[in-house]
């Protein structure tokens, strides 16, 4: 069946294409949205969903701008309509009133972005059209109502039972691999014998979210090491003349790049299944491994030593894993939550903070961001919803008793502006 409705998608496709009306080809874009919320047949709206996408595709920046802004100020809630709606439901809470409250408190742009999903590869171009979207917020703030209906839909449309774990190794398709070279984005792949390192060895995994739609475009990966023992650098995980070893003697999955892919899907968590996901599928696979661990950048240490005036504190090893214990369980953000936005993710998944260790990584930037110190967050299959419940509820940091007293011993020079770090 899924066969045969791919067939007459792509045929209703190809038929939207070829049945332009020279009305529409005449119309502005904005005038072809107001259209295509009017339309009732299924070909005709894919027609105008695709001569809408066409038209996109071919905007400069300003013309892009001027869309988005006519979406905000031209495909709002329309309140009185809204607000009657709301009345008569009050009044009577049929269904049929259910139905239109809905329908009325609904934005005009949702309904357009649902519509434009009806073209050939449409949620791409979607995804794509929100990653412009994004270029344009810092200077255009009022545009966040539509960034916020774009999240609202993608929240829907990319949730986990939508999502296919798939294994990505040396002999997966080249364009895949070419994409886990240009999205990785902790610990940059600088060639094709750098990637190869990272996936041939039987001691190495790696890991994509997909979604049925979007085949050829991973939505997150992550890298796993099997290992013995606690990774304490990257360097001893990506050197290029360490010794694999037989992954049946192997007791620890070391998680050490985890890597969003699109841009256009900011804000939508996917890291959080992912990882849960993979530590099942290891389990299946590798039983005999008890130890789930990452080795994780701290990526906020430097700028927040800069901030605070302790630069020039943090010289020796000793003292730089003292100021990043310090920085991941005290310092908080205007919320009462960590600054460290990847410690954000670790401790919400349920994780604890295990170590921290200096010199982990000492690429160029490694040492930019925080002296080359890494630290280990730990997946304890037993207490993971524990611990999340723990930070969910109460901001609790979770850690090791060696890592809080180490953080305990360091006193900061200036106080912490709060504001600084959303």
């Amino acid at each position: 069946m899924n066969f045969l409705n791919e067939i007459i998608s792509t045929l209703l496709d190809r038929t939207a294409g070829t049945l332009r009306r020279p009305a529409d080809e005449k119309k502005s874009v904005q005038e072809l949205c107001e259209t295509l919320l009017t339309s009732r047949g299924e070909v005709s709206g894919m027609s105008l969903a695709h001569l809408i996408h066409e038209r996109y595709e071919a905007f400069n920046d300003d013309e892009k701008l001027e869309f988005f802004m006519s979406l905000v100020e031209e495909m709002d809630v329309q309140l009185d309509v809204a607000l009657a709606a709301l009345k008569n439901y009050r009044g009577d809470p049929s269904v049929d009133n259910y139905e239109k409250l809905i329908r009325y408190f609904e934005t005009g742009r949702l309904q357009l972005i649902r519509r434009l999903n009806q073209a050939h590869n449409a949620t791409a171009k979607l995804v794509k059209m929100r990653e412009d979207l994004t270029r344009f917020l810092l200077r255009n703030p009022e545009l966040k109502k539509l960034d916020i209906d774009f999240k609202n839909l993608f929240i829907s449309w990319f949730n986990r039972g939508f999502l296919v774990l798939r294994p990505i190794n040396w002999s997966s398709p080249a364009h895949i691999l070419e994409k886990i070279i240009t999205y990785e984005s902790v610990h940059e792949i600088r060639s094709w014998d750098d990637l190869r390192r990272r996936l041939q060895p039987e001691d190495r995994r790696c890991f994509a979210f997909f979604h049925p739609v979007m085949p050829d475009e991973p939505l997150i990966f992550v890298q796993v090491a099997l290992i013995e023992g606690i990774p304490k650098s990257v360097q001893e995980i990506l050197s290029d003349n360490r010794k694999s070893i037989d992954p049946a003697v192997a007791n620890t999955a070391a998680f050490y790049s985890i890597s969003n892919c699109q841009v256009g899907l900011s804000g939508i968590s996917f890291g959080n299944s992912l990882i849960k996901t993979v530590v099942q599928h290891l389990v299946r696979e590798l039983p005999q491994i008890k130890t789930f661990i990452t080795l994780s950048p701290i990526p906020g240490l430097m700028k927040w030593l800069e901030e605070t005036g302790n630069v020039d504190k943090a010289v020796t090893a000793e003292q730089q894993i003292g100021f990043a214990a310090h920085y991941l369980l005290k310092a908080k953000n205007n919320k009462g939550r960590p600054l460290d936005q990847v410690a954000r993710f670790h401790l919400n998944n349920g994780a604890f903070i295990s170590d921290i260790h200096a010199n982990a990584d000492i690429s160029p930037k490694g040492m930019a961001q925080s002296y080359g110190v890494m630290v280990n967050y730990c997946y304890d299959l037993k207490k993971i919803s524990e611990n999340h419940e723990a930070f969910a509820n109460q901001n609790k940091v979770v850690s090791k008793k060696n890592v809080a007293s180490v953080a305990e011993g360091i006193t900061i020079s200036t106080p912490l502006e709060k504001n600084s770090f959303l």
